[in-house]
């Protein structure tokens, strides 16, 4: 359906459902459904890919062939093959889910990113370190695929560029942590440091961004985390929803606040509709002359593309701490 529309916008997403990614496909589908009673003019279909790569393969398609945008899913492993597919089908697809620096760039034309990319997730956390007096070995403990690696990587990089050494292992003097994996992987690396004759000083993880975490480690004070957004950290919002007006009314659905996988999806939402509705047309071309020369805030944060690769370059990473009363933002300790 990708043509000029006549009134209403039809969008359509996998999410996550059920399956591995579940926690976060629940959020989205709740803030997504949050997002569309305050939008003008548009219809929401929402297709549970199970956390597959192969259910995703089979309902883009599908998706694509009755609405009028398409978002992808959540986590870089069913972003990575919904960029391929909606490539294949010369469609323009919104990546809210999949941070890995490969699935932003891989397909320009056909993928436009909200998230900042995996490579830059550790940034807060690495300057942190280097702005102690008493800098300590960095061991970066790695998780296992694509995401891992990018966020491993660009973490190495940044801390040798400011003068940290990094190790392969826990050393036997003072040391610091980073834990760069899935929420699992996370939970195990700090639980198991935790427990060492001589725990690292400071830890980091990325799945302390998430409210869960401190359930899943039992004692979370202390952690640092990093996510592409926490509440209170965003910048003045320019397009669609107010953080405050959100937060408020998935409190009001959930009993709790959200965290970062909803906001990111109502974002990508909010921005695809708006481009749509200036390039006056959904056509993949149209939708992504808009996409690129746009520059705004949400209540996610900032937003800007490279208008080669179609990458998030405007978006930075929240950083925050956990506390006796939860997490929250941080700019040290």
């Amino acid at each position: 359906m990708a043509a000029p529309y006549s009134s209403r916008l039809r969008l359509g997403a996998c999410l996550s459902l059920s399956g591995e990614y579940a926690r976060f496909g629940g959020q989205a589908r709740l803030a997504l459904d949050i997002w569309r009673a305050t939008a003008d003019a548009v219809d929401l279909v929402i297709e549970d890919d199970g956390s597959d790569p192969e259910r995703v393969e089979a309902l883009l398609p599908r998706l694509s062939a009755e609405c009028d945008l398409l978002l992808g899913p959540y986590s870089t492993l069913l972003m990575r093959r919904a960029g391929t597919i909606a490539a294949a089908m010369d469609r323009l697809i919104w990546n809210h889910g999949g941070s890995g620096d490969d699935v932003e760039t891989a397909h320009p034309g056909h993928v436009v990113s909200v998230l900042a990319p995996a490579s830059r997730y550790a940034e807060p956390f690495v300057r942190h370190l280097a702005a102690q007096q008493d800098p300590r070995p960095l061991w970066i403990a790695q998780g296992k695929g694509g995401f891992a690696r990018q966020v491993a990587g660009g973490a190495e990089r940044l801390a040798h560029a400011l003068g940290l050494r990094t190790v392969r292992s826990p050393p036997p003097e003072a040391w610091d942590l980073l834990c760069a994996g899935s929420f699992e992987d996370d939970v195990r690396a700090v639980t198991y440091a935790r427990s060492l004759p001589t725990p690292p000083r400071s830890v980091c993880a990325v799945a302390a961004g998430v409210r869960e975490f401190g359930e899943a480690v039992g004692d979370p004070v202390g952690v640092y985390g990093v996510g592409q957004w926490f509440p209170g950290g965003g910048d003045r919002v320019e397009l669609s929803m107010a953080e405050d007006d959100f937060l408020t009314a998935y409190r009001k659905r959930a009993g709790s606040l959200p965290d970062y996988p909803a906001v990111q999806a109502v974002a990508a939402a909010a921005i695809a509709t708006h481009c749509a509705r200036q390039a006056g047309s959904t056509a993949r071309e149209a939708l992504w002359s808009a996409a690129t020369m746009l520059e705004t805030t949400t209540l996610f944060g900032a937003f800007k593309v490279d208008p080669r690769t179609g990458a998030q370059v405007g978006h930075q990473m929240a950083f925050i701490r956990w506390d006796a009363e939860g997490p929250a933002i941080t700019k040290g300790p």
